[in-house]
């Protein structure tokens, strides 16, 4: 195309507009033109203003003045509004945060969700590294509850996003406060403690290293109380393991309140104790008596096979669809309450023991016969408090064949039968037995077991973003 065409065109262009905006501060500024029906159109903003009948006025046209928003910024605003395109593919994570920003001040809700979409849709592009200076940016504005729940949520799942960065140190007490409160997060409470340790030193600037703590003065110790104070209620002690709790929180006892340290104490050394401290609230959300959310962690990784690179962001749900106490320990309830419900895990506290058991089936529970899998588990923990002592049984041989049994009149079993027993199996009186033979052996006790419980959980699989994400038709650059 000739200069002459090219300047006939611009000046074309140029002739159809009323509305003059003066974006940004010199030397970042630039003006842009615009037509006023477009823009009132588009936009709840723009419609206001252009109603004020002493708008202030150049060269015969309207006159807006935005200097708090970047010619680059708004060169993406003005193009979406005139033309309905956008591309978002050649920006970084912020600065499609910005232009959402902007996006809200200009009342332009359709282009806010197409922003919120992106970011969630293309979460290993933006999210996964830039979450934690997002949810910065946004934790405060009530705007953003979308973004802020993903990127909580990513946190949450991935928290060594937040925790391994050098940005960590630097977070914001309030966002910590709000990371460690939720009940999701997958992290040991003794993680925790220990990244506690990590930020509230840091605070004080004084290169104070962990190793020191026997050099430590009594100002240090008071200056960590003081910048830990409002978390320690957030952490569960009582999920800590003993040896933990001598190693690791013992020599920093001094930051925690008096009643709460002999309480722990007593705990850990007092048979049969109970705690009485009432500041503590188990980190949670699963419905159970006999599991802690971060047992529900692990197994989403052993279903997983820890394969946590997929293309997309999954989790799981774990649904309490039977608990013995509950609803009854018969064969006839099992299949009641779980046949035609898909995958499912059992759990299964061992009586008079710390010891919980189960096994993992991805198929169901209807109809008689085999059930061919490779994807199914047996498991134990030697003590279910202590995460550590988790073990996964997975098909020996691939014998998968008969992986899993449903019978009417039996309950629940995992492998074919050897010396009279399965794997792991509930008989028609409702007693339990194992042997190993499908799966490798991770210590289930022998022949029949008397139990104190057992709940059986609904698995599902879910797309995270496809909990945030919402569609929305608009054309593409």
């Amino acid at each position: 195309m000739s200069l002459i065409k090219v300047f006939k065109k611009l000046n074309k262009t140029n002739t159809k507009y009323d509305v003059i905006i003066h974006v940004g501060k010199e030397p970042n500024f630039k003006e842009f033109h615009a037509d006023s029906k477009t823009l009132r159109k588009k936009s709840d903003y723009f419609d206001e203003i252009l109603s004020i009948k002493d708008i202030e006025k150049k060269d015969e046209k309207h006159l807006i003045k935005k200097p708090n928003i970047t010619p680059q910024i708004f060169d993406v605003i003005i193009k979406y509004l005139s033309k309905g395109k956008i591309n978002l593919n050649n920006k970084t994570g912020n600065e499609i945060l910005n232009i959402i920003i902007v996006s809200v001040d200009l009342k332009l809700n359709e282009l806010i969700q197409i922003g919120e979409n992106f970011l969630i849709k293309n979460h290993q592009k933006f999210l996964q590294y830039d979450s934690v200076e997002i949810l910065q940016r946004v934790h405060h504005l009530n705007t953003f509850n979308k973004i802020q729940k993903f990127c909580l949520d990513m946190i949450c799942f991935k928290p060594y996003i937040l925790f391994n960065s050098d940005e960590f140190i630097h977070l914001p007490s309030s966002l910590l406060e709000i990371i460690l409160k939720q009940d999701d997060l997958n992290l040991d409470e003794i993680e925790i403690w220990e990244i506690l340790i990590k930020w509230g030193l840091s605070q004080d600037n004084n290169n104070i290293l962990y190793d020191d703590i026997s050099e430590w003065n009594r100002e240090t110790f008071n200056n960590l109380e003081r910048n830990l104070r409002k978390f320690i209620p957030l952490i569960g002690f009582y999920d800590i393991s003993t040896d933990d709790y001598f190693t690791k929180i013992k020599p920093f006892e001094q930051i925690l309140p008096k009643e709460l340290r002999e309480d722990i104490l007593k705990f850990h050394t007092v048979p049969e104790y109970e705690p009485t401290f009432d500041t503590y609230t188990p980190r949670c959300k699963i419905d159970s008596v006999l599991i802690y959310q971060k047992h529900t962690t692990l197994f989403a990784n052993w279903i997983d096979r820890k394969e946590r690179n997929s293309k997309y962001l999954f989790n799981y749900k774990f649904n309490l669809i039977l608990r013995g106490s509950r609803d009854g320990f018969d064969p006839i309830t099992f299949h009641n309450k779980c046949d035609n419900k898909g995958a499912n895990i059992i759990i299964i506290k061992i009586k008079n023991s710390d010891q919980i058991v189960g096994g993992y089936n991805p198929l169901d529970w209807n109809r008689f016969g085999w059930k061919n899998t490779s994807d199914s588990f047996i498991f134990s923990f030697g003590d279910y408090k202590n995460i550590n002592t988790g073990k996964i049984g997975r098909i020996n041989n691939n014998k998968f064949r008969g992986a899993v049994i449903s019978d009417p009149e039996w309950g629940p079993i995992f492998g074919k039968y050897k010396k009279g027993r399965c794997d792991l199996s509930m008989d028609q009186n409702g007693d339990w037995s194992s042997y190993p033979n499908t799966y490798s052996n991770v210590n289930i006790p022998k022949n029949y077991f008397d139990i104190d419980d057992y709940e059986v959980f609904q698995v599902e699989k879910v797309n995270m973003f496809d909990l945030y994400v919402e569609d929305v038709d608009y054309k593409k650059e």
